[in-house]
């Protein structure tokens, strides 16, 4: 699935999420777009000789639902059009840096060749920060730089937060949270493509810096020399010899010695001769220490967006596109890993995890639960053999008791080691059965009740995780809507 169809569906999923009283799409318009993406999906599969898939259904039934959405509603059109401002970018910032690089020698003498010229030191002494930074951050992958920032992210994938007038209140929760969601779901790409425009930029402003030191040289008269308060020549020497070594050594570039630093020192000489060979030896030193590696950077970075351009990165294993695959008969049902935490699941609410497991991935959900860990236990020691990043689970959730009161050193520690251990991320599931069966209350008319859910709530946010609330016995009294499902925590 490719970005724009990507990107329709996870429109479409954030705008059905949020309208859960049907109030812009009923039912009728629902069945009517899985029935018309299901024929126009059959179509095409038999003009390529091949099955139906799940990719070809939900982009026939994003396109149907967004093309009636957008004819009922003139401002939802407006946004469905609004493009993101990656492209802009991608085009004006080259051509600015460019041209900042050509207007760089401005600010120095028209006549003079600096050998200590600050501006194109500081070209090269950047870039070569920015390349130790780069090396560096490969070693340290799980520290993030935190750059670039995500409301950055979303300004570049989505465009302006601000939505049209005169929408639904549903309509425009439906965006806002797309908004959110697919600045999240697109932030490689983002920043593949930010890179790319980066390192292009920076290839161009060194390119227009050196392009303008030719252009004068043709019509002025360069003299080459150096002036400095705390250098001798000898230290401009080794200076400028470390600093040319790598043009020397590829181009047929003369060299120097320390006699001619010496000689080229202002103000004894005003000599204007040799201007254009400090002209060739900066313009190589800038081609081998910044434009070359900003242009394999930038081509690395486009490589890399072109991929995930072509190969979105959307989990259609998720319970919504579950639900919707089920309909044309390409999903494989889903598994639910249950881990539960000081918690004894009997035979009755061992069925109940069966039948959540039917409500996020259809009729061939399976549930499989996993010993519970005791009461301040190590996790790691209890779950050891479990593959937490197991490909054929779907979704991991930590089981609690509702009458547990959760702790940091205990129930905090078994959250962190499963976010820490788990790269899919971690659904949290609090069973109300036994405080139901203790108390013996109507969960609706219950104090005591709300105030408990709201404390693990607090609690899973606290850890990065989002608390649903479940009744093994009953578990129709909390259903599980498929286009809501189990929230993961945020390292999903």
């Amino acid at each position: 699935m490719n970005e724009l169809i990507a990107r329709d569906v996870v429109l479409v999923r954030a705008i059905e999420t949020a309208d859960q009283q049907k109030e812009i799409l009923s039912e009728d318009d629902r069945m009517y777009a899985s029935r018309s993406a299901r024929e126009l999906a059959q179509w095409q599969a038999s003009g390529k000789q091949a099955g139906v898939t799940g990719d070809d259904f939900l982009q026939q039934r994003s396109e149907q639902i967004l093309k009636r959405l957008t004819e009922r509603t003139p401002a939802f059109a407006a946004f469905a059009k609004r493009r993101n401002g990656m492209k802009t970018l991608s085009l004006t910032l080259p051509i600015l840096a460019l041209l900042l690089g050509a207007g760089l020698d401005r600010i120095t003498d028209p006549h003079r060749v600096d050998l200590l010229s600050a501006p194109l030191l500081l070209i090269i002494a950047w870039n070569l920060l920015v390349y130790i930074g780069l090396i560096i951050w490969l070693f340290i992958p799980s520290h993030p730089l935190g750059w670039p920032k995500a409301s950055l992210v979303r300004h570049l994938s989505v465009g302006k937060l601000s939505m049209p007038r005169k929408l639904p209140h549903v309509l425009a929760t439906g965006l806002l949270n797309f908004s959110v969601e697919w600045g999240h779901l697109s932030r490689k790409l983002t920043s593949a493509r930010l890179g790319r425009t980066i390192h292009l930029s920076a290839a161009l402003f060194a390119i227009g810096a050196v392009a303008s030191l030719y252009a004068r040289g043709f019509l002025s008269q360069y003299a080459a020399g150096w002036e400095s308060t705390f250098l001798n020549a000898g230290q401009v020497h080794s200076l400028l010899s470390t600093l040319f070594a790598p043009a020397i050594a590829v181009f047929p570039l003369q060299g120097f010695s320390l006699a001619e630093i010496e000689a080229l020192r202002f103000p004894q000489t005003t000599a204007a001769e040799g201007g254009a060979r400090w002209v060739h030896l900066y313009a190589a030193t800038i081609f081998l220490l910044v434009v070359l590696p900003r242009a394999i950077l930038a081509v690395i970075s486009n490589l890399r967006a072109v991929h995930l351009a072509k190969n979105f990165p959307l989990d259609l294993d998720q319970p919504y596109f579950r639900k919707l695959n089920d309909s044309i008969g390409v999903s494989t049902g889903g598994l639910l890993r249950v881990l539960p935490y000081s918690f004894t699941v009997d035979e009755a609410r061992h069925k109940g995890l069966g039948q959540i497991a039917a409500m996020l991935f259809g009729e061939q959900g399976r549930v499989m639960l996993r010993p519970s860990t005791s009461y301040g236990e190590e996790p790691k020691d209890v779950l050891r053999d479990t593959d937490l990043n197991d490909a054929q689970v779907n979704i991991t959730a930590a089981l609690f008791n509702l009458t547990a009161t959760p702790e940091k050193e205990n129930h905090g520690a078994f959250l962190t080691y499963l976010a820490q251990s788990s790269t899919r991320g971690v659904a949290v599931l609090i069973d109300e059965s036994s405080y139901l069966e203790h108390a013996g209350v109507v969960p609706q008319n219950d104090t005591r009740r709300a105030e408990r859910v709201a404390l693990w709530q607090q609690f899973c946010q606290f850890h990065q995780t989002t608390a649903t609330v479940v009744n093994l016995l009953n578990p129709a009294l909390h259903p599980l809507d498929a286009g809501v499902g189990l929230k993961l925590s945020a390292t999903a």
